[in-house]
C-alpha cells in the first residue's frame, strides 16, 4: 500500500492522529524523514537538504498555529564527509533561526542512501486542526503555489544542461521559509489549516475528508509563485505545478467569511481568498462532486512517499 493508504489503515489504532503534528498538554510534536530518491534531487546541496529537512517539520508545528521552538534530525548516510555534515547542520540551524526557533542537534547512521529524519517542537494552547471547515468559509492560502515544482525542473535544467545558474536558483527555491509567523497569526481566525506539503489538490481533500465538507475553488485566484513563469509550458502545465506537484508547505486554511478581512491584516504575508467551503455533497459523488475547481471535479492527486 501507498503512504495514503497506510495513513487510513493506521486511523483506528490511532484515533488520536490526523492533523500535521500531534498536541500533547500544550506542546506540538511532529517528525519526517526525507529520503535521497525521493525528497532531494541531484544537485541538492547539503545545507539546502539540512534546511528543507528540518524546515519540512516547523511547517507542521505553523500548520497548528503554534510557536516553534526547537528541532532535531537523525542524519544518515553511507559516509560521513565533513563539510557535508556541517554544511547540513548549518541548513538546519539556519532554518530553525528563520522562525525563533533552535537547532539543538540529533543523531547520526550510516545508511546505504541519505536519509533525514527530524522532528520539530513548538507550543500552542489553542491548536488549528483539520476538522472546523463549515459551509460558506473562505478557502485560503498563503504565500504563493509552485515554489518546489518550479524549483525541481531547474534542478533537471542543471541536469540536462549543466547549467550553474539554474543549479543555484534551485536550490535557493527548495530553502522555503516555513509559515510560522503566519500560522500563529491566522490560529484567532482560521477554521481548519494545514501545510500544503502534498499540494494543494491533496489538501483541500484532507480537509474536506475531516471537515466532512465540500469546497469549490477557482484556478483563476490561485497566487502563482514567480519562479514557475520560466519553467512551465504551458497553462496546463502551470496549473499542474500550483496545484497537484505539492511541496510547496504553504498553508491551507479556512475562514468565517465574516473574519476574513481581520485575518488577511493580521497575516504577515499575502493570504488570498481560493475559494469557498460548501456543503459535502451526495454520499455518491459521480453526480455532484464535492470537491471542484472551476465547476470540474477536484482530483485527489499531489505527492505521496513510496509511489502515487
Amino acid at each position: 500500500m501507498d503512504e495514503r493508504a497506510a495513513l487510513r489503515m493506521l486511523d483506528t489504532a490511532l484515533p488520536s492522529a490526523g492533523d500535521d503534528a500531534a498536541v500533547v498538554d500544550g506542546q506540538v510534536v511532529t517528525t519526517d524523514m526525507l529520503h535521497d530518491a525521493t525528497d532531494f534531487p541531484d544537485g541538492t546541496t547539503r545545507y539546502t537538504a539540512g534546511w528543507r529537512s528540518v524546515g519540512a517539520s516547523l511547517s507542521d508545528v505553523a500548520a497548528m498555529g503554534a510557536e516553534a521552538t526547537s528541532a532535531v534530525a537523525v542524519y544518515a548516510a553511507p559516509e560521513f564527509d565533513e563539510s557535508e555534515l556541517l554544511d547540513f547542520v548549518a541548513g538546519a540551524s539556519d532554518v530553525c533561526e528563520s522562525v525563533d526557533a533552535a537547532y539543538v542537534g540529533g543523531d547520526l547512521d550510516q545508511h546505504v542512501e541519505f536519509t533525514v529524519a527530524t522532528t520539530a517542537l513548538g507550543e500552542t494552547e489553542d491548536p488549528v486542526l483539520r476538522s472546523g471547515a463549515e459551509p460558506g468559509d473562505a478557502v485560503c492560502v498563503t504565500g504563493a503555489l509552485g515554489r518546489s515544482g518550479a524549483g525541481f525542473r531547474y534542478f533537471q535544467r542543471w541536469q540536462d544542461d549543466g547549467d550553474e545558474a539554474a543549479l543555484e536558483r534551485a536550490n535557493d527555491l527548495f530553502q522555503f521559509p516555513p509559515r510560522v509567523a503566519a500560522g500563529g497569526a491566522l490560529a484567532e481566525y482560521a477554521s481548519s489549516m494545514m501545510d500544503s506539503s502534498d499540494g494543494l489538490a491533496r489538501s483541500l481533500h484532507q480537509i474536506a475528508e475531516a471537515s466532512d465538507c465540500g469546497v469549490a475553488i477557482d484556478s483563476d485566484r490561485l497566487p502563482v509563485h514567480d519562479g514557475i513563469e520560466a519553467v512551465a509550458m504551458d497553462a496546463e502545465d502551470r496549473l499542474e505545478l500550483t496545484t497537484f506537484f505539492g511541496e510547496d508547505f504553504e498553508l491551507v486554511l479556512t475562514v468565517p467569511a465574516a473574519d476574513l478581512d481581520a485575518a488577511q491584516a493580521a497575516c504577515p504575508i499575502p493570504l488570498t481568498k481560493v475559494g469557498d467551503v460548501t456543503e459535502p455533497g451526495p454520499a455518491d459523488a459521480t453526480e455532484q462532486p464535492a470537491l471542484t475547481m472551476d465547476g470540474a471535479a477536484l482530483p485527489d492527486r499531489g505527492y505521496t512517499h513510496g509511489g502515487d
